[in-house]
């Protein structure tokens, strides 16, 4: 049984919607106090907290969606002083047995923080702008992809003239000639009606490029003033970076532990032993944006890591699975990305290298020859956007020899 601190003051609820909100008070034995509706204004969430103050001092409020419907009375509550808790929402095997209203709702979230169900703070608000862009650029993702499975279509059914004009190409050159195809000088109306819809749709599959890469750019630079100790990590980019800032929170202290983060992850080893079978797999719960980041930084390491693929071949000739080597490494991976979120990772220190080439009039493909790298692994280890301990010592040594 969960121990919980009993609440000295009343305690409310708020089921949060759209356009409303419901809230709800109790006393500290359970008792129904009083409830009231608001509109999700700021004066809305002005008069809530004056509401509140009025029935006496509130020592806690849980509220549903505090980083959705629930976002703007959280920021409201927090400002005032009030202590505010996350509450999930109601299960529906209790909504079968109870009913479902907003009222009903409320004084619900009341009583799972009274009972000590409800205990965990709510993220902080300042990841927002980080979710945004990753909203923004997620949306021209899908955009881009969908431009370009239209190109493919609008080909497969195009004249045979079209077709084989563009047949062989590879990718980028298709996009090339499609847009600098000039359909006004067709004279065929049917072609050129195609051609021009070809022609739309490559520009915009150019444009939606430009924009993806300035979101990306815009991202890396949020996540790493955010954390700079994650994204120093091998195989995190800003894109999973940004994605496990957002699962964690910008107050990664609301993570209980490297197993509680491992479960919110969903990567927290699930027992399926029966009879003689003595065995875990992996876990189909938690927030599978960051199951599949942890996935995405796994695969990285396996192409780039050559310790993790020695983890593989040496456990893969022991018998195990191929899911179960990727469930183990996933879990040792946010054991590693917890470390970092919670401040307990060190961010290796490359600032001296630039400079120190620089004071030799050295050049990045000198290096890159002598070190048997390509310039872009020297210039991403200088710059501070790659992390790779055994090049960057081996860079270092063979600065101080040169």
């Amino acid at each position: 049984m969960t121990n919980h601190t009993p609440h000295a003051g009343l305690v409310g609820g708020i089921d949060s919607h759209t356009d409303t909100i419901h809230v709800a008070l109790i006393d500290g034995l359970g008792r129904d106090v009083a409830d009231h509706e608001f509109a999700t204004t700021a004066s809305g969430y002005r008069a809530t907290v004056a509401w509140l103050a009025g029935h006496g001092p509130v020592s806690v409020v849980g509220v549903e969606g505090t980083s959705s419907y629930g976002r703007g009375v959280t920021t409201a509550l927090a400002g005032a002083g009030i202590q505010v808790v996350e509450v999930n929402r109601t299960r529906p095997a209790e909504r079968r047995r109870a009913g479902k209203s907003d009222r009903l709702d409320a004084y619900r979230a009341a009583r799972s923080v009274l009972s000590g169900e409800a205990t965990t703070p709510p993220k902080d608000g300042s990841v927002e702008p980080l979710r945004a862009l990753m909203v923004a650029r997620r949306s021209a993702l899908k955009a881009q992809q969908a431009a370009w499975r239209q190109i493919g279509a609008l080909l497969i059914n195009a004249p045979a003239r079209i077709r084989d004009a563009h047949r062989d190409l590879p990718p980028a050159r298709l996009l090339a000639t499609l847009i600098h195809c000039r359909p006004a000088q067709v004279a065929d109306a049917d072609h050129a009606d195609i051609l021009y819809s070809l022609r739309t749709l490559a520009r915009r599959h150019r444009d939606l490029t430009t924009e993806i890469a300035e979101l990306t750019e815009r991202i890396g630079s949020r996540a790493a003033a955010a954390n700079p100790a994650l994204l120093a990590i091998k195989g995190v980019g800003p894109v999973i970076g940004a994605q496990l800032l957002l699962t964690a929170g910008d107050n990664p202290e609301r993570l209980r532990s490297a197993p509680s983060f491992a479960a919110l992850c969903g990567t927290a080893p699930v027992p399926v032993s029966s009879g003689r079978t003595d065995r875990h797999r992996l876990s189909r719960g938690g927030d599978r944006a960051a199951n599949s980041a942890l996935h995405l930084i796994v695969n990285n390491r396996m192409s780039n890591d050559a310790r993790t693929r020695t983890y593989r071949d040496t456990h893969l000739a022991q018998n195990w699975t191929k899911k179960d080597v990727y469930r183990s490494l996933k879990r040792a991976v946010a054991r590693e990305i917890y470390q970092a979120l919670v401040g307990r990772c060190t961010v290796p220190d490359y600032s001296d290298l630039r400079p120190a080439r620089h004071a030799k009039n050295l050049t990045l493909a000198a290096a890159a020859t002598d070190l048997h790298v390509w310039p872009t692994a020297i210039s991403q280890i200088e710059r501070g956007k790659r992390r790779d301990d055994k090049l960057a010592q081996s860079y270092r040594e063979w600065l101080n020899a040169a």
